[in-house]
């Protein structure tokens, strides 16, 4: 058996949720240390420079917290001076409000319709403060808005799914260093959302109990994944990661609505989200990821029950080549088993 295991070292793993294929490439893997990001790959600009130094530059906020507290704004007051974390409009959005999808074809073959929604950005007030350096209630300040802005837009017309992400590094994205997540209100669900969904519903029709709370309790059981966990939270690198060090951070209630989190969920949702992050700062050394948040649908009329809502965090370890672009198979270089040891061990390493 160990000649087998020399001669074939990586493990196509088969994501119960997706259904897709991912490749362990162990033959090709790396000890967990290298893959700690090399420093200053891109210069962050001056503060002074940057374009949310001054938001009065900025659309119109529709959103201040100070310190942890809501606070009162209308259009045309002054914004307050001591704001912790606000949301404004982007000045340059993938989806822009109308009264109309305006729904068309060409060459009765294709589709399209107009890019109808919203979309916002969540600016916290310290440029260099990243919020894996965010003290508790500094990151619930942050949940707290993601929910605010959630069951605000969640009832405007044309938008059935929000998207709520954050960019973190130049190879993922983040053209501004100043750290800032974002909100994309759309008319239609996601590809990968929806293939979710169904697959979700697949699961549940056919065993009677959801998917996600099936592989909490496996997880809970092997003890082999887990990062992190509390009294309402798990931080797991997934069986059949798509990145070297991906994790979920899912509630172990099952819950399908994010935005429906009570206060007692939140606090330990900070705790489980933060020391996440946390790990991946101290582990490696601050990489480049991005999170987003898989939620129901804002379909008042469909009951998605058999959902379970949670968080991604996608590390960028390596680049996507050929194959994975060809083929839709991801390659992840260190076993899930080995990351989740490693990054459980780096939690604290910010705090010291």
């Amino acid at each position: 058996m160990e000649e087998l295991k020399e001669k074939f070292p990586s493990e196509l793993r088969f994501d119960l949720v997706s259904m897709d294929w991912v490749v362990i490439a162990t033959g090709r893997g790396k000890r967990p240390e290298t893959f700690k990001k090399e420093k200053n790959r891109q210069e962050a600009i001056p503060e002074s420079q940057c374009p949310f130094h001054d938001i009065k530059n900025q659309q119109t906020p529709v959103l201040f917290f100070a310190n942890g507290k809501k606070v009162d704004f209308k259009p045309g007051d002054k914004f307050p001076e001591n704001w912790t974390t606000v949301v404004f409009p982007n000045k340059y959005p993938a989806f822009s409000q109308g009264k109309s999808l305006n729904k068309r074809t060409e060459g009765n073959l294709y589709q399209k319709m107009d890019a109808v929604g919203f979309h916002e950005v969540v600016v916290t007030k310290d440029h260099n403060k990243q919020l894996a350096e965010f003290s508790d209630q500094e990151f619930k300040e942050v949940i707290d808005v993601y929910q605010e802005r959630y069951l605000e837009l969640k009832n405007k017309k044309f938008v059935n799914h929000i998207s709520i992400f954050h960019n973190h590094g130049w190879e993922a994205g983040a053209s501004v260093s100043h750290p800032h997540s974002q909100i994309i209100t759309t008319p239609l669900v996601d590809a990968d959302l929806n293939n979710s969904l169904c697959n979700a519903k697949g699961f549940n029709d056919t065993n009677k109990e959801c998917i996600y709370c099936r592989m909490s309790k496996w997880e809970m059981k092997a003890k082999k994944r887990i990062v992190f966990e509390n009294k309402e939270f798990l931080v797991i690198c997934p069986f059949a990661s798509k990145t070297a060090f991906e994790m979920i951070v899912t509630p172990k209630k099952h819950l399908s609505n994010f935005e429906k989190i009570t206060e007692e969920e939140k606090t330990y949702l900070v705790e489980a989200f933060l020391n996440a992050l946390r790990a991946l700062y101290g582990g490696l050394g601050d990489p480049a990821f991005n999170f987003y948040l898989h939620t129901a649908p804002c379909d008042d009329k469909t009951d998605y029950g058999y959902y379970h809502w949670h968080f991604t965090i996608l590390p960028h370890t390596a680049i996507p080549a050929g194959f994975e672009v060809g083929t839709k198979m991801e390659i992840s270089t260190i076993e899930p088993e080995k990351a989740a040891e490693y990054l459980k061990n780096h939690i604290a390493d910010i705090i010291k």
